[in-house]
């Protein structure tokens, strides 16, 4: 990703035409409901993201974040802007850096969605993983930051935090290839080939056992969290739409898929990219590290709790997942209400990556990813 791209996915714009709401209803709404609100409302839209349309509002001395389910017809189950506002009020106060959230709105007749409302941060977002302009050094700590904060979630007990009832326990990744499936479908805008034929593969070689649920994030990358301004510290990680409770490991396969991903056509990975002179860790020295973080190492160098093969499947069914979630996005912008500006390109990536899990799939022989 260019300079210029970074610019066009950070700040914000007026608001969408087809995202646009009553502001003076809102206003009157946080003036009942929002202890400290008070000033006149400005709003504005970030440029970033491809799903619930996210707002900054100004208003007095303050600053919040508004984010909404998009208006017209939705997939099943998607946009759930209360799962989101649930477990950021759940994490308050772990190790994991969140926006403190303040409320929920559930009625649809304020803006014609549901929305919440959290505090806006101030920080550094990147949209390239490649980190362009950033000295080696600190690539490193911001990666390792990444990892840390990663772990810190996976260690998070729900039922210590309210959020026990966050998912359902077991059969994690059964429930998520049958959801997943069903997104795609009810997204498809054509054919896939490579699509249809992980829908058949994947739930027939799934790897046995079934990680201790714990609160999973679903869509962990470096451009849903929120970097200090001038330190390698996380300050609020962004985007909680696809948490839920499941497997732990196949959430950090999920992130790191940017090691899959070669830059370019619209894609944010590294594949390809010299790591060392970047000062970016390999996949496999961040999985490692992750691990001890986690306490999957039995001992100091010894083996860790995941296989070969068992991590490639997680990054095939990875793969599948984000065409689900692309499809999705393209869906959403042919019928002309997608959050971002450049969710049709987004979206046309589905069939790329699908492509690319079919191939992955086919050559995972023996327990190693070739």
């Amino acid at each position: 990703m260019s300079a210029t791209e970074q610019q066009l996915f950070s700040g914000t714009r007026p608001v969408a035409a087809a995202h646009a709401f009553d502001v003076g209803r809102l206003d009157a709404y946080l003036r009942g409901h929002l202890p400290g609100y008070s000033g006149e409302l400005q709003v504005a839209q970030f440029n970033g993201g491809q799903s619930n349309p996210t707002f900054r509002l100004a208003a007095g001395e303050r600053q919040y974040v508004l984010r909404r389910k998009p208006p017209g017809v939705l997939l099943p189950s998607a946009h759930a802007v209360d799962r989101e506002y649930r477990v950021i009020r759940g994490l308050a106060g772990t190790d994991v850096p969140v926006a403190r959230a303040h409320l929920l709105c559930e009625d649809p007749d304020v803006i014609g969605s549901m929305f919440y409302v959290m505090d806006y941060v101030e920080g550094r977002i990147f949209w390239d993983p490649r980190l362009p302009g950033i000295a080696p050094a600190e690539r490193g700590a911001l990666y390792d930051e990444m990892n840390r904060v990663m772990a810190a979630l996976h260690r998070v007990d729900p039922q210590a935090v309210g959020l026990g009832g966050h998912g359902k326990p077991g059969r994690y990744l059964e429930r998520q290839i049958d959801r997943w499936t069903k997104q795609y479908r009810a997204a498809e805008t054509e054919p896939i080939a490579a699509a249809d034929a992980l829908i058949d593969w994947l739930p027939r070689h799934l790897p046995a056992g079934d990680e201790t649920p714990r609160i999973v994030h679903g869509d962990y990358r470096i451009d849903n969290v929120i970097f200090h301004p001038t330190e390698p510290r996380i300050l609020a990680v962004l985007d909680w739409e696809l948490s839920t409770l499941g497997d732990p490991l196949v959430d950090f396969a999920y992130h790191c898929l940017a090691w899959h991903m070669a830059a370019g056509e619209g894609a944010r990975g590294m594949a390809g990219e010299d790591l060392g002179a970047l000062g970016i860790p390999t996949e496999g020295a961040y999985l490692q590290r992750y691990l001890e973080r986690t306490g999957r190492v039995a001992t100091a160098g010894g083996a860790p709790a995941v296989s070969a093969a068992e991590w490639g499947y997680y990054l095939v069914f990875n793969l599948f997942r984000l065409v689900g979630i692309l499809q999705g996005v393209l869906a959403r912008a042919l019928q002309g209400n997608a959050s971002s500006a450049r969710a049709l390109e987004a979206g046309r990536r589905a069939r790329p990556l699908a492509e690319q899990a079919w191939a992955m799939a086919q050559r995972l022989d023996g327990g190693r990813v070739a």
